[in-house]
Protein backbone atom coordinates (compact mmCIF):
# COMPACT_ATOMS: atom_id res chain seq x y z
CA UNK A 1 0.00 0.00 0.00
CA UNK A 2 1.70 3.20 -1.18
CA UNK A 3 -0.61 5.68 0.57
CA UNK A 4 -3.21 5.40 3.32
CA UNK A 5 -5.80 7.67 4.92
CA UNK A 6 -6.07 10.68 2.62
CA UNK A 7 -7.36 13.54 4.78
CA UNK A 8 -8.77 15.36 1.77
CA UNK A 9 -11.39 12.76 0.90
CA UNK A 10 -11.67 10.23 3.73
CA UNK A 11 -14.09 10.79 6.59
CA UNK A 12 -11.65 10.33 9.47
CA UNK A 13 -12.36 13.20 11.88
CA UNK A 14 -15.33 12.69 14.19
CA UNK A 15 -17.36 15.74 15.20
CA UNK A 16 -20.55 16.49 17.07
CA UNK A 17 -23.37 16.87 16.29
CA UNK A 18 -22.44 16.00 12.68
CA UNK A 19 -20.85 12.78 11.49
CA UNK A 20 -17.19 12.08 10.65
CA UNK A 21 -15.68 14.53 8.18
CA UNK A 22 -12.67 14.97 5.94
CA UNK A 23 -10.22 17.80 6.65
CA UNK A 24 -11.89 20.07 4.03
CA UNK A 25 -15.23 19.05 5.56
CA UNK A 26 -14.02 20.20 8.98
CA UNK A 27 -12.98 23.59 7.58
CA UNK A 28 -16.35 23.96 5.86
CA UNK A 29 -18.23 22.90 9.00
CA UNK A 30 -16.30 25.41 11.09
CA UNK A 31 -16.91 28.14 8.52
CA UNK A 32 -20.67 27.44 8.83
CA UNK A 33 -20.33 27.19 12.65
CA UNK A 34 -21.97 23.77 12.68
CA UNK A 35 -19.41 21.87 14.78
CA UNK A 36 -19.80 21.69 18.56
CA UNK A 37 -16.77 19.56 19.42
CA UNK A 38 -14.24 16.93 18.36
CA UNK A 39 -14.84 13.93 20.68
CA UNK A 40 -11.45 12.27 20.05
CA UNK A 41 -9.46 15.46 20.73
CA UNK A 42 -7.63 15.33 24.07
CA UNK A 43 -7.72 18.55 26.13
CA UNK A 44 -4.02 19.40 25.74
CA UNK A 45 -4.36 19.01 21.95
CA UNK A 46 -7.07 21.67 21.70
CA UNK A 47 -4.87 24.77 21.27
CA UNK A 48 -2.59 23.07 18.73
CA UNK A 49 -5.62 21.88 16.72
CA UNK A 50 -7.23 25.34 16.70
CA UNK A 51 -4.01 27.12 15.71
CA UNK A 52 -3.24 24.54 13.03
CA UNK A 53 -6.67 24.87 11.40
CA UNK A 54 -6.54 28.68 11.41
CA UNK A 55 -3.00 28.78 9.98
CA UNK A 56 -3.80 26.16 7.35
CA UNK A 57 -6.94 27.97 6.25
CA UNK A 58 -5.13 31.32 6.16
CA UNK A 59 -2.26 29.91 4.10
CA UNK A 60 -4.59 28.31 1.56
CA UNK A 61 -6.74 31.42 1.13
CA UNK A 62 -3.73 33.73 0.83
CA UNK A 63 -2.12 31.45 -1.76
CA UNK A 64 -5.33 31.64 -3.80
CA UNK A 65 -5.56 35.41 -3.42
CA UNK A 66 -8.84 35.23 -1.49
CA UNK A 67 -10.02 36.97 1.65
CA UNK A 68 -13.54 35.50 1.82
CA UNK A 69 -14.15 32.39 3.89
CA UNK A 70 -15.80 29.61 1.84
CA UNK A 71 -18.41 27.37 3.40
CA UNK A 72 -18.34 24.43 0.96
CA UNK A 73 -16.16 21.34 1.34
CA UNK A 74 -15.27 21.20 -2.36
CA UNK A 75 -13.86 24.72 -2.26
CA UNK A 76 -11.68 23.94 0.74
CA UNK A 77 -10.44 20.75 -0.92
CA UNK A 78 -9.41 22.74 -3.98
CA UNK A 79 -7.70 25.37 -1.82
CA UNK A 80 -5.71 22.77 0.13
CA UNK A 81 -4.62 21.01 -3.05
CA UNK A 82 -3.47 24.40 -4.28
CA UNK A 83 -0.85 24.36 -1.51
CA UNK A 84 0.55 21.02 -2.74
CA UNK A 85 0.22 21.33 -6.52
CA UNK A 86 3.49 19.42 -7.02
CA UNK A 87 1.91 16.32 -5.51
CA UNK A 88 -1.10 15.28 -7.65
CA UNK A 89 -1.39 12.03 -5.67
CA UNK A 90 -2.02 13.97 -2.42
CA UNK A 91 0.94 12.49 -0.54
CA UNK A 92 1.25 15.54 1.79
CA UNK A 93 -2.33 14.95 2.95
CA UNK A 94 -2.01 11.21 3.61
CA UNK A 95 -1.26 9.90 7.09
CA UNK A 96 0.93 7.12 5.71
CA UNK A 97 3.11 7.19 2.58
CA UNK A 98 5.32 4.19 1.95
CA UNK A 99 7.98 6.11 0.01
CA UNK A 100 9.90 7.97 2.73
CA UNK A 101 11.54 10.26 0.19
CA UNK A 102 8.14 11.91 -0.26
CA UNK A 103 6.29 13.94 2.38
CA UNK A 104 3.27 12.62 4.22
CA UNK A 105 0.92 14.68 6.40
CA UNK A 106 3.11 16.65 8.86
CA UNK A 107 5.88 14.15 8.09
CA UNK A 108 8.91 15.51 6.23
CA UNK A 109 10.85 13.22 3.90
CA UNK A 110 13.21 11.03 5.91
CA UNK A 111 16.84 10.41 4.85
CA UNK A 112 17.64 6.90 3.63
CA UNK A 113 20.29 6.35 6.28
CA UNK A 114 17.96 7.30 9.17
CA UNK A 115 17.49 4.62 11.82
CA UNK A 116 14.13 5.49 13.39
CA UNK A 117 12.70 3.85 16.46
CA UNK A 118 9.22 2.36 16.68
CA UNK A 119 6.38 4.36 18.21
CA UNK A 120 3.60 1.87 19.02
CA UNK A 121 0.75 4.22 19.87
CA UNK A 122 -0.31 7.83 19.17
CA UNK A 123 -0.07 8.82 22.84
CA UNK A 124 3.57 7.64 22.82
CA UNK A 125 4.14 10.07 19.93
CA UNK A 126 2.44 13.00 21.66
CA UNK A 127 4.14 15.76 23.67
CA UNK A 128 3.13 14.83 27.23
CA UNK A 129 6.05 13.91 29.50
CA UNK A 130 5.80 13.04 33.18
CA UNK A 131 8.63 12.35 35.57
CA UNK A 132 7.88 8.71 36.35
CA UNK A 133 4.89 7.84 34.13
CA UNK A 134 2.54 8.21 37.12
CA UNK A 135 0.01 10.98 36.32
CA UNK A 136 -0.83 9.95 32.76
CA UNK A 137 0.32 6.57 31.49
CA UNK A 138 2.13 6.53 28.16
CA UNK A 139 1.73 4.13 25.22
CA UNK A 140 -1.62 2.73 26.35
CA UNK A 141 -3.78 3.69 23.33
CA UNK A 142 -3.43 0.31 21.65
CA UNK A 143 -6.87 0.48 20.01
CA UNK A 144 -6.39 3.74 18.14
CA UNK A 145 -8.08 5.28 15.11
CA UNK A 146 -6.42 7.33 12.35
CA UNK A 147 -7.69 10.55 13.89
CA UNK A 148 -5.82 9.73 17.12
CA UNK A 149 -2.60 9.71 15.10
CA UNK A 150 -3.68 12.91 13.34
CA UNK A 151 -4.16 14.82 16.60
CA UNK A 152 -0.95 13.40 18.09
CA UNK A 153 1.01 14.47 15.01
CA UNK A 154 -0.33 18.02 15.16
CA UNK A 155 0.33 18.21 18.89
CA UNK A 156 3.94 17.00 18.59
CA UNK A 157 4.93 18.84 15.43
CA UNK A 158 3.44 22.24 16.28
CA UNK A 159 3.88 22.48 20.06
CA UNK A 160 6.59 19.97 20.92
CA UNK A 161 9.55 21.00 23.08
CA UNK A 162 13.03 19.57 23.44
CA UNK A 163 12.81 15.82 23.98
CA UNK A 164 16.39 14.93 24.77
CA UNK A 165 19.51 14.64 22.65
CA UNK A 166 18.86 15.26 18.93
CA UNK A 167 15.11 15.72 19.56
CA UNK A 168 14.57 19.41 18.96
CA UNK A 169 11.41 21.36 19.60
CA UNK A 170 9.53 24.04 17.73
CA UNK A 171 10.83 27.54 17.05
CA UNK A 172 7.69 29.26 18.33
CA UNK A 173 8.77 29.04 21.95
CA UNK A 174 11.40 30.65 24.16
CA UNK A 175 14.09 28.02 24.72
CA UNK A 176 14.20 24.25 24.93
CA UNK A 177 12.17 23.87 28.13
CA UNK A 178 9.33 26.14 27.16
CA UNK A 179 6.00 25.80 25.40
CA UNK A 180 3.87 27.42 22.75
CA UNK A 181 1.25 29.65 24.32
CA UNK A 182 -2.19 30.47 22.98
CA UNK A 183 -3.57 33.80 24.18
CA UNK A 184 -6.48 35.19 22.25
CA UNK A 185 -10.00 36.55 22.23
CA UNK A 186 -13.03 34.65 21.01
CA UNK A 187 -16.73 35.38 20.53
CA UNK A 188 -18.64 34.78 23.75
CA UNK A 189 -21.36 32.16 23.66
CA UNK A 190 -24.96 33.17 24.26
CA UNK A 191 -25.82 33.64 27.99
CA UNK A 192 -28.16 30.65 27.79
CA UNK A 193 -25.19 28.38 26.98
CA UNK A 194 -23.36 27.57 30.21
CA UNK A 195 -20.14 26.25 28.62
CA UNK A 196 -17.46 28.94 28.82
CA UNK A 197 -15.32 27.43 26.05
CA UNK A 198 -15.86 29.21 22.73
CA UNK A 199 -17.73 27.60 19.87
CA UNK A 200 -15.07 26.10 17.59
CA UNK A 201 -16.59 27.57 14.44
CA UNK A 202 -17.12 31.10 15.71
CA UNK A 203 -13.59 31.15 17.12
CA UNK A 204 -12.13 29.78 13.88
CA UNK A 205 -13.93 32.34 11.71
CA UNK A 206 -12.94 35.23 13.97
CA UNK A 207 -9.23 34.37 14.04
CA UNK A 208 -9.10 33.55 10.33
CA UNK A 209 -10.83 36.77 9.31
CA UNK A 210 -8.53 38.80 11.57
CA UNK A 211 -5.38 37.23 10.10
CA UNK A 212 -6.51 37.81 6.53
CA UNK A 213 -7.47 41.40 7.26
CA UNK A 214 -4.19 42.34 8.92
CA UNK A 215 -1.56 40.34 6.98
CA UNK A 216 -0.10 43.33 5.14
CA UNK A 217 0.13 45.51 8.25
CA UNK A 218 1.65 42.71 10.36
CA UNK A 219 4.22 41.93 7.66
CA UNK A 220 5.29 45.58 7.55
CA UNK A 221 5.84 45.86 11.30
CA UNK A 222 6.86 42.31 12.16
CA UNK A 223 10.62 42.81 12.28
CA UNK A 224 11.20 39.63 10.27
CA UNK A 225 11.46 39.85 6.49
CA UNK A 226 8.96 37.12 5.64
CA UNK A 227 8.37 36.73 1.89
CA UNK A 228 4.83 37.15 0.57
CA UNK A 229 4.73 33.61 -0.79
CA UNK A 230 7.11 31.80 1.51
CA UNK A 231 7.16 28.18 2.62
CA UNK A 232 3.97 27.53 4.54
CA UNK A 233 3.87 23.74 4.90
CA UNK A 234 7.33 22.94 6.20
CA UNK A 235 6.85 19.17 5.90
CA UNK A 236 6.98 19.45 2.09
CA UNK A 237 10.68 20.35 2.17
CA UNK A 238 13.52 17.80 2.02
CA UNK A 239 15.39 17.40 5.31
CA UNK A 240 18.99 16.30 4.72
CA UNK A 241 20.98 15.69 7.89
CA UNK A 242 22.18 18.98 9.38
CA UNK A 243 20.13 21.13 6.99
CA UNK A 244 17.86 23.86 8.39
CA UNK A 245 15.10 26.04 7.00
CA UNK A 246 15.79 29.79 7.15
CA UNK A 247 13.29 32.32 8.45
CA UNK A 248 13.75 34.41 5.30
CA UNK A 249 12.26 31.54 3.27
CA UNK A 250 9.19 30.91 5.43
CA UNK A 251 5.72 32.36 5.24
CA UNK A 252 4.38 34.57 8.01
CA UNK A 253 1.90 31.81 8.96
CA UNK A 254 4.20 28.80 8.45
CA UNK A 255 3.19 25.50 10.07
CA UNK A 256 6.04 23.66 11.76
CA UNK A 257 7.01 20.01 11.67
CA UNK A 258 9.82 19.86 14.23
CA UNK A 259 10.57 16.09 14.30
CA UNK A 260 11.41 13.32 11.89
CA UNK A 261 8.33 11.15 12.19
CA UNK A 262 6.68 8.71 9.79
CA UNK A 263 3.51 6.66 10.10
CA UNK A 264 3.30 3.16 8.61
CA UNK A 265 0.11 1.43 7.48
CA UNK A 266 0.15 -2.31 8.01
CA UNK A 267 -2.65 -4.88 8.25
CA UNK A 268 -5.29 -2.19 8.46
CA UNK A 269 -3.71 -0.25 11.33
CA UNK A 270 -1.16 2.49 11.81
CA UNK A 271 2.16 2.47 13.62
CA UNK A 272 4.82 5.13 13.89
CA UNK A 273 8.56 5.50 13.73
CA UNK A 274 10.57 8.43 15.02
CA UNK A 275 14.04 9.57 14.07
CA UNK A 276 16.46 12.17 15.40
CA UNK A 277 18.23 15.12 13.79
CA UNK A 278 21.58 16.83 14.36
CA UNK A 279 20.00 20.30 14.16
CA UNK A 280 16.64 21.95 14.76
CA UNK A 281 14.41 22.00 11.67
CA UNK A 282 14.34 25.82 11.55
CA UNK A 283 17.29 28.10 12.25
CA UNK A 284 15.66 30.56 14.66
CA UNK A 285 17.17 29.91 18.10
CA UNK A 286 18.30 33.53 18.38
CA UNK A 287 14.72 34.77 18.03
CA UNK A 288 13.68 33.47 21.51
CA UNK A 289 10.27 32.57 20.14
CA UNK A 290 9.56 36.09 18.86
CA UNK A 291 8.37 35.18 15.37
CA UNK A 292 5.13 37.17 14.98
CA UNK A 293 3.06 34.25 16.22
CA UNK A 294 -0.46 35.77 16.38
CA UNK A 295 -1.18 33.95 19.68
CA UNK A 296 2.12 34.52 21.54
CA UNK A 297 2.63 37.36 24.08
CA UNK A 298 6.07 39.00 23.86
CA UNK A 299 7.85 40.73 26.74
CA UNK A 300 8.65 44.26 25.63
CA UNK A 301 12.03 44.68 27.34
CA UNK A 302 13.31 41.09 27.33
CA UNK A 303 12.05 40.51 23.77
CA UNK A 304 11.10 36.92 24.52
CA UNK A 305 7.85 35.07 24.05
CA UNK A 306 5.94 33.94 27.12
CA UNK A 307 7.14 30.76 28.84
CA UNK A 308 4.90 28.79 31.16
CA UNK A 309 7.16 26.75 33.43
CA UNK A 310 6.11 23.47 34.97
CA UNK A 311 4.61 25.22 38.01
CA UNK A 312 2.90 27.90 35.92
CA UNK A 313 -0.81 28.66 35.72
CA UNK A 314 -3.00 31.25 34.07
CA UNK A 315 -4.03 32.66 37.44
CA UNK A 316 -5.23 36.17 38.23
CA UNK A 317 -1.69 37.49 38.78
CA UNK A 318 -0.35 36.23 35.46
CA UNK A 319 -3.35 37.36 33.42
CA UNK A 320 -3.31 40.77 35.11
CA UNK A 321 0.36 41.11 34.18
CA UNK A 322 -0.22 40.02 30.58
CA UNK A 323 -3.30 42.12 29.92
CA UNK A 324 -2.83 45.35 31.82
CA UNK A 325 0.73 45.90 33.07
CA UNK A 326 2.07 47.25 29.80
CA UNK A 327 5.11 44.98 30.10
CA UNK A 328 3.80 42.63 27.43
CA UNK A 329 2.99 43.14 23.78
CA UNK A 330 -0.35 41.42 23.39
CA UNK A 331 -0.48 39.09 20.38
CA UNK A 332 -2.60 40.13 17.44
CA UNK A 333 -5.44 37.72 18.18
CA UNK A 334 -5.66 38.84 21.82
CA UNK A 335 -6.70 42.33 20.70
CA UNK A 336 -10.23 43.33 19.69
CA UNK A 337 -10.66 43.28 15.91
CA UNK A 338 -11.90 46.20 13.85
CA UNK A 339 -14.97 44.21 12.76
CA UNK A 340 -16.03 43.41 16.35
CA UNK A 341 -18.58 45.58 18.09
CA UNK A 342 -17.07 48.18 20.39
CA UNK A 343 -19.60 47.28 23.09
CA UNK A 344 -19.67 43.55 22.47
CA UNK A 345 -18.58 41.05 25.16
CA UNK A 346 -15.70 38.69 24.37
CA UNK A 347 -14.04 35.66 25.87
CA UNK A 348 -10.35 35.58 26.79
CA UNK A 349 -8.75 32.22 25.98
CA UNK A 350 -5.39 31.20 27.44
CA UNK A 351 -3.84 27.75 27.04
CA UNK A 352 -0.44 26.06 27.09
CA UNK A 353 1.43 23.05 28.36
CA UNK A 354 3.31 24.08 31.48
CA UNK A 355 6.74 22.76 30.73
CA UNK A 356 10.18 22.51 32.29
CA UNK A 357 12.30 19.37 32.56
CA UNK A 358 8.93 17.64 32.38
CA UNK A 359 5.42 18.81 31.60
CA UNK A 360 3.60 20.42 34.51
CA UNK A 361 0.22 19.63 33.01
CA UNK A 362 -2.06 21.31 30.55
CA UNK A 363 -3.15 24.75 31.72
CA UNK A 364 -6.11 26.54 30.21
CA UNK A 365 -8.53 29.24 31.21
CA UNK A 366 -11.48 31.06 29.66
CA UNK A 367 -12.43 34.42 31.17
CA UNK A 368 -15.59 36.25 30.03
CA UNK A 369 -14.98 39.95 29.40
CA UNK A 370 -17.86 42.36 29.86
CA UNK A 371 -18.70 44.82 27.08
CA UNK A 372 -17.03 47.66 28.99
CA UNK A 373 -13.83 45.67 29.52
CA UNK A 374 -13.75 44.51 25.89
CA UNK A 375 -13.94 48.13 24.80
CA UNK A 376 -11.30 49.14 27.38
CA UNK A 377 -8.75 46.78 25.81
CA UNK A 378 -8.69 49.09 22.79
CA UNK A 379 -7.23 52.06 24.68
CA UNK A 380 -4.06 52.44 26.76
CA UNK A 381 -5.52 54.74 29.42
CA UNK A 382 -8.40 52.39 30.22
CA UNK A 383 -6.06 49.40 30.41
CA UNK A 384 -4.00 51.41 32.91
CA UNK A 385 -7.13 52.02 35.00
CA UNK A 386 -7.84 48.31 34.98
CA UNK A 387 -4.27 47.65 36.02
CA UNK A 388 -4.53 49.99 39.01
CA UNK A 389 -7.74 48.32 40.17
CA UNK A 390 -6.24 44.87 39.62
CA UNK A 391 -3.12 45.77 41.63
CA UNK A 392 -5.34 46.82 44.55
CA UNK A 393 -7.00 43.42 44.47
CA UNK A 394 -3.70 41.56 44.16
CA UNK A 395 -2.33 43.47 47.17
CA UNK A 396 -5.47 42.71 49.16
CA UNK A 397 -5.15 38.99 48.43
CA UNK A 398 -1.49 39.09 49.49
CA UNK A 399 -2.48 40.78 52.76
CA UNK A 400 -5.03 38.11 53.64
CA UNK A 401 -2.52 35.41 52.68
CA UNK A 402 0.08 36.94 55.04
CA UNK A 403 -2.43 37.08 57.87
CA UNK A 404 -3.51 33.48 57.35
CA UNK A 405 0.07 32.24 57.06
CA UNK A 406 1.29 34.00 60.19
CA UNK A 407 -1.70 32.91 62.26
CA UNK A 408 -1.25 29.24 61.39
CA UNK A 409 2.54 29.49 61.70
CA UNK A 410 2.03 30.81 65.22
CA UNK A 411 0.31 27.55 66.13
CA UNK A 412 3.21 25.58 64.64
CA UNK A 413 5.55 27.69 66.81
CA UNK A 414 3.60 26.88 70.00
CA UNK A 415 2.27 30.44 70.11
CA UNK A 416 5.72 32.06 70.33
CA UNK A 417 5.92 35.05 67.97
CA UNK A 418 9.71 35.10 67.78
CA UNK A 419 9.77 31.46 66.63
CA UNK A 420 7.19 32.10 63.90
CA UNK A 421 8.96 35.07 62.28
CA UNK A 422 12.44 35.60 60.89
CA UNK A 423 14.46 38.81 61.37
CA UNK A 424 12.65 40.54 58.49
CA UNK A 425 9.28 39.92 60.12
CA UNK A 426 8.16 37.30 57.61
CA UNK A 427 7.02 33.80 58.45
CA UNK A 428 10.06 31.54 58.63
CA UNK A 429 10.56 29.68 55.34
CA UNK A 430 10.39 26.24 56.93
CA UNK A 431 7.01 27.03 58.50
CA UNK A 432 5.74 28.82 55.39
CA UNK A 433 6.42 25.77 53.26
CA UNK A 434 4.32 23.62 55.60
CA UNK A 435 1.37 25.94 54.98
CA UNK A 436 1.21 25.33 51.25
CA UNK A 437 -2.21 23.67 51.34
CA UNK A 438 -4.16 26.39 53.20
CA UNK A 439 -2.47 29.05 51.09
CA UNK A 440 -3.50 27.19 47.94
CA UNK A 441 -7.11 27.06 49.16
CA UNK A 442 -7.17 30.83 49.57
CA UNK A 443 -5.45 31.42 46.23
CA UNK A 444 -7.98 29.26 44.37
CA UNK A 445 -10.86 31.11 45.97
CA UNK A 446 -9.31 34.48 45.13
CA UNK A 447 -8.80 33.30 41.56
CA UNK A 448 -12.49 32.43 41.25
CA UNK A 449 -13.78 35.83 42.33
CA UNK A 450 -10.98 38.08 41.03
CA UNK A 451 -12.15 38.97 37.54
CA UNK A 452 -15.92 39.30 38.12
CA UNK A 453 -15.15 41.80 40.90
CA UNK A 454 -12.53 43.58 38.79
CA UNK A 455 -14.97 44.06 35.92
CA UNK A 456 -17.71 45.41 38.22
CA UNK A 457 -15.30 47.77 39.99
CA UNK A 458 -14.09 49.08 36.65
CA UNK A 459 -17.63 49.66 35.38
CA UNK A 460 -18.77 51.60 38.45
CA UNK A 461 -15.54 53.60 38.41
CA UNK A 462 -16.17 54.52 34.78
CA UNK A 463 -19.71 55.53 35.75
CA UNK A 464 -18.30 57.83 38.48
CA UNK A 465 -20.41 56.24 41.22
CA UNK A 466 -18.18 56.56 44.30
CA UNK A 467 -20.71 54.95 46.65
CA UNK A 468 -20.96 51.88 44.45
CA UNK A 469 -17.17 51.75 44.18
CA UNK A 470 -16.91 51.47 47.96
CA UNK A 471 -19.65 48.83 48.05
CA UNK A 472 -17.91 46.71 45.42
CA UNK A 473 -14.59 46.98 47.25
CA UNK A 474 -16.19 45.99 50.55
CA UNK A 475 -17.87 43.06 48.84
CA UNK A 476 -14.56 41.82 47.39
CA UNK A 477 -12.59 42.27 50.64
CA UNK A 478 -15.48 40.86 52.68
CA UNK A 479 -15.59 37.66 50.65
CA UNK A 480 -11.83 37.25 51.01
CA UNK A 481 -12.03 37.77 54.76
CA UNK A 482 -14.88 35.31 55.16
CA UNK A 483 -12.98 32.65 53.20
CA UNK A 484 -9.70 33.38 55.04
CA UNK A 485 -11.43 32.98 58.38
CA UNK A 486 -13.05 29.75 57.21
CA UNK A 487 -9.73 28.30 56.04
CA UNK A 488 -8.11 29.27 59.35
CA UNK A 489 -10.65 27.31 61.35
CA UNK A 490 -10.60 24.44 58.86
CA UNK A 491 -6.84 23.91 59.14
CA UNK A 492 -6.35 24.94 62.76
CA UNK A 493 -6.95 21.44 64.24
CA UNK A 494 -4.44 19.93 61.81
CA UNK A 495 -1.58 22.22 62.84
CA UNK A 496 0.91 20.27 65.02
CA UNK A 497 1.46 21.91 68.40
CA UNK A 498 2.63 20.78 71.82
CA UNK A 499 -0.44 19.86 73.86
CA UNK A 500 0.76 21.95 76.80
CA UNK A 501 0.72 25.13 74.68
CA UNK A 502 -2.17 24.40 72.32
CA UNK A 503 -4.85 26.59 73.95
CA UNK A 504 -2.44 29.50 74.21
CA UNK A 505 -1.23 29.04 70.62
CA UNK A 506 -4.74 28.88 69.15
CA UNK A 507 -5.90 31.94 71.10
CA UNK A 508 -2.87 33.94 70.00
CA UNK A 509 -3.31 32.74 66.41
CA UNK A 510 -6.95 33.88 66.25
CA UNK A 511 -6.04 37.20 67.82
CA UNK A 512 -3.15 37.70 65.37
CA UNK A 513 -5.32 36.87 62.37
CA UNK A 514 -7.97 39.42 63.30
CA UNK A 515 -5.42 42.07 64.25
CA UNK A 516 -3.59 41.80 60.95
CA UNK A 517 -6.78 41.97 58.89
CA UNK A 518 -8.17 44.83 61.01
CA UNK A 519 -4.97 46.79 60.41
CA UNK A 520 -5.29 46.62 56.62
CA UNK A 521 -9.09 46.48 56.33
CA UNK A 522 -10.66 48.28 59.31
CA UNK A 523 -13.76 48.93 57.20
CA UNK A 524 -14.68 45.23 57.35
CA UNK A 525 -14.93 45.29 61.14
CA UNK A 526 -16.73 48.63 61.14
CA UNK A 527 -19.27 47.17 58.75
CA UNK A 528 -19.66 44.06 60.91
CA UNK A 529 -20.15 46.24 64.00
CA UNK A 530 -22.86 48.29 62.27
CA UNK A 531 -24.65 45.13 61.15
CA UNK A 532 -24.50 43.73 64.71
CA UNK A 533 -25.88 46.97 66.15
CA UNK A 534 -28.67 46.94 63.57
CA UNK A 535 -29.62 43.40 64.48
CA UNK A 536 -29.68 44.34 68.17
CA UNK A 537 -31.94 47.35 67.59
CA UNK A 538 -34.26 45.23 65.49
CA UNK A 539 -34.46 42.62 68.24
CA UNK A 540 -35.32 45.31 70.85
Amino acid sequence: MERAHNLLNELLIHTTPTAALSLPGVLAGLARDEIESFPALRPHQMPAWHMFLVQLAALSLHAAGRVDIPEEEAEWCQLLRGLTADYPADEPWCLAVEDRSKPAFLQPPMPEDAKPKDVPTPDALDVLMTSKNHDLKKAVARESAPEDWLFALISLQTQGGWGGRDNYGITRMNGNFSSRVLLGLAPLRAPSQQDLAPRPGAWFRRDLRYLLETREDVSDFCGIDYPDRGIGLTWLQPWPEGAQLRMRDLDLWFIEACRRVRLVAKDGSLNGVRGTSKAARIDAKQANGVLCDPWAPVHKTKNTSLSLNEDGRFNYARLTDLLFSGDWELPLLARPASFERQDGPLLLAAAALARGQKTGGFQSRFVPLSAAVSAALRTTDKREKLHELAKEQVQAIAGFERALSFALALVLANGEHEKARDKSGKVKPALYERLREPRAHLDRFADDIFFPHLWRRFEVKEAGDSARQQEEWLDFAGQLWKRTDGIFWQFLPAMPCAALYRHRAEARAESALRAMVRKTHPELFQKAARETEGEGEHAN
